[in-house]
């Protein structure tokens, strides 16, 4: 068994190498280098490869010859991602195409002055919604919720190599619960709070519901919190398509009733699916996350 440990996988090496491509031979082509890439991963990642393989042939039905080139797919289109996600740090935003799905749920939070919680997860590319939001003259704070157990040398990096620093704040969790007054204060000006649903770690609180048709655990603090806060909920997913084009989705939290933890998880869940059926592909996690594989 190997569950998420609060860690993800990559290196500066990696990152700085995006950037050489980007630079000097360009986007598009800086996608060829990822062929290589996902080549190393798929021969040499076992581990990743069985937890992702789960996912395409036991949970999406996937046969066996679509869950092999699905998982050579995964790792190329993560590799897409972090390109993009550089190339828009390093100044070619203007290179890139966005779709907004549901904006107007994102305004309406805001006009409320109640703030509002953001649950989004590990797909797609939600950090870089920011360097888009000024195209629909969006102005909100967003705060980040996170554990400090991620590489911060790379984001550290990644804030170096930037052309426009980021606006987006970081709570850290910590065990003397000081990110819930933080998160209060934020909500009191009207600001975002923002979270990822998808990715519980050993040792943590969690709650448990079905996804793709069968049981998982999922990281309870988001949930607990959120419904705990009375404000609106809006899940928000930044899913890449074709070419440099992004496409946006916002959605309202519906029908869920103060308190209700569980009910609020079941909600994002169903959402949640439905994105994963339309991008399955675009599901970054690499780790025993239905807890079923020896």
């Amino acid at each position: 068994m190997n569950k998420w440990k609060g860690k993800s996988k990559g290196t500066i090496l990696g990152y700085q190498i995006f950037v050489w491509c980007i630079k000097n031979i360009g986007i598009r082509s800086s996608y060829f280098v990822l062929y290589f890439v996902a080549t190393y991963y798929f021969i040499f990642e076992k581990k990743s490869n069985q937890y992702i393989s789960y996912y395409f042939k036991n949970r999406l039905n996937f046969s066996a010859l679509k869950t092999k080139l699905s998982v050579f797919k995964s790792y190329f289109v993560f590799g897409k991602v972090l390109i993009d996600k550089t190339a828009i740090s390093v100044g070619l935003r203007n290179r890139f195409t966005y779709e907004f799905d549901g904006i107007e749920n994102l305004k309406n939070l805001l006009a409320e002055k109640k703030g509002g919680v953001l649950i989004s997860a590990h797909i797609g590319n939600f950090e870089i919604a920011e360097h888009f939001f000024a195209d629909i003259d969006f102005d909100a704070q967003i705060n980040l919720v996170t554990t400090d157990q991620e590489v911060t040398a790379i984001r550290e990096y990644m804030e170096s190599i930037s052309v426009k620093k980021s606006n987006i704040k970081f709570i850290y969790v910590k065990d003397d619960m000081s990110h819930i007054f933080r998160i209060n204060e934020a909500l009191s000006n009207n600001e975002l709070i923002c979270f990822t649903g998808d990715r519980y770690f050993e040792g943590s609180k969690f709650l448990e519901t079905d996804l793709l048709g069968k049981t998982a655990k999922f990281p309870a603090g988001p949930f607990l919190i959120a419904s705990r806060l009375r404000v609106p909920v809006v899940y928000v997913y930044v899913m890449k398509e074709k070419n440099l084009h992004y496409h946006l989705y916002a959605r309202v939290a519906q029908n869920i009733k103060n308190r209700d933890s569980q009910g609020l998880l079941n909600s994002y869940v169903q959402n949640l699916e439905s994105m994963l059926k339309k991008y399955p592909l675009q599901w970054f996690n690499y780790f025993d996350f239905w807890d079923d594989i020896d």
